[in-house]
């Protein structure tokens, strides 16, 4: 199923910054007729806004708390009211700490999960009746290429994009088995230079390569208006799907060969 971002309503979460904020850029030069931005960055999302409309796009931003669901809801039924309706549903909003297991407190892995998984459950609820309604709309999900090998110094930010990937994985198939005519879509890329992973670093720069934002953004608008259920970036990472089905001791090797587990060796994170 073909999605056409001209004249379609979008909403992205986090989109105030990174690839959530060039997803909104590229949705409006695409003719999107508005972007909605749901971000806790009150400034970054009217940035995002100004930029926007510096060029005739239609825009509106929301402060939204993703890990609140009385806060999504309200905002919701707002956005419901004013735009009517929300054809695209763009779940970018995430979070990572790059700690140690042992270095993890309950509060840490809670709001990995709150912002990572729940918050999906969260916007989905809000805007998929319309969309069954009208028997359209589109639901994508920026999960992770962690949902598909966990990595080291990962377990919360892995667990959760794997997470991630299956509810998005068990949504296409119940949307599927019910013969609604609605378009998923997982999007799992590896390290995207946004600042999130700020000290993240790859051994095989030329296979694995750290991932440019603007890119990234474009690829994901345009597997949406193909239709495309599942986008791994770069798509060398896509062969993980293929390793985990060797010897665990294997598959082991091969991620260690590719310096896997090593990425976050000097990862900082964003401090800006």
């Amino acid at each position: 199923m073909r999605i056409p971002l001209a004249g379609a309503t979008v909403l992205i979460t986090g989109g105030a910054s990174g690839i959530g904020k060039e997803m909104a850029i590229g949705a409006s030069h695409r003719g999107a007729k508005h972007v909605i931005i749901w971000d806790i960055d009150d400034d970054g999302g009217a940035e995002t806004i100004r930029e926007i409309e510096s060029f005739g796009g239609s825009a509106s931003h929301d402060q939204v708390d993703l890990t609140d669901r009385d806060d999504v809801a309200n905002k919701a039924a707002r956005v419901l009211g004013e735009r009517g309706r929300v054809d695209v549903l763009i779940n970018n909003a995430g979070i990572v700490t790059g700690k140690k297991f042992l270095d993890l407190t309950d509060e840490d892995v809670e709001r990995t999960f709150d912002l990572n998984v729940f918050a999906l459950y969260r916007t989905v609820r809000e805007f998929l009746p319309g969309m069954l309604e009208r028997g359209k709309g589109s639901i994508v999900t920026i999960a992770s290429a962690a949902g598909i090998v966990g990595v080291a110094r990962q377990t919360d930010y892995s667990a959760s994009k794997f997470a991630a990937s299956g509810f998005t994985e068990s949504l296409r198939a119940e949307l599927r088995h019910a013969g609604t005519p609605l378009h998923t879509l997982l999007v799992q890329p590896y390290y995207i230079n946004t600042g999130m992973f700020d000290g993240v670093s790859t051994k095989f720069p030329k296979l694995l390569p750290i991932l440019d934002q603007d890119e990234v953004a474009a690829k994901v608008l345009d597997a949406i208006e193909a239709g495309k259920q599942n986008l791994v970036l770069p798509p060398f990472a896509g062969l993980m799907k293929f390793v985990k089905a060797l010897p665990v001791p294997l598959q082991d090797q091969i991620t260690d060969f590719f310096g896997v587990n090593s990425t976050m060796d000097r990862f900082t994170g964003r401090t800006r």
